[in-house]
């Protein structure tokens, strides 16, 4: 019975936790119709160097709304001993 409940808050937490570690992904910059304060969007558009996918992200609000601020990073994949 205790490994029923315990079991079920596990899944509990994982089910309000993954929201949280979503990031949008488009393949090009004009789909971005917004950016929220503190949202990143993933961008492959191929701008950036082999290994890397651009990254879009609301960094900071000024009068005109969410500014917004590009870079590369490392593209999230599988993992190469």
């Amino acid at each position: 019975m205790r490994s029923a409940i315990w079991l079920s808050g596990i899944l509990a937490s994982l089910a309000l936790a993954t929201p949280a570690l979503a990031i949008d992904q488009v393949n090009r910059e004009q789909d971005i119709v917004d950016v929220r304060l503190g949202q990143r969007i993933l961008v492959d558009d191929g701008s950036c160097p082999t290994g890397q996918i651009k990254e879009v992200s609301g960094t900071t609000l000024s009068t005109s709304g969410v500014t917004r601020v590009r870079k590369c990073v490392p593209r999230a994949g599988t993992k190469t001993r």
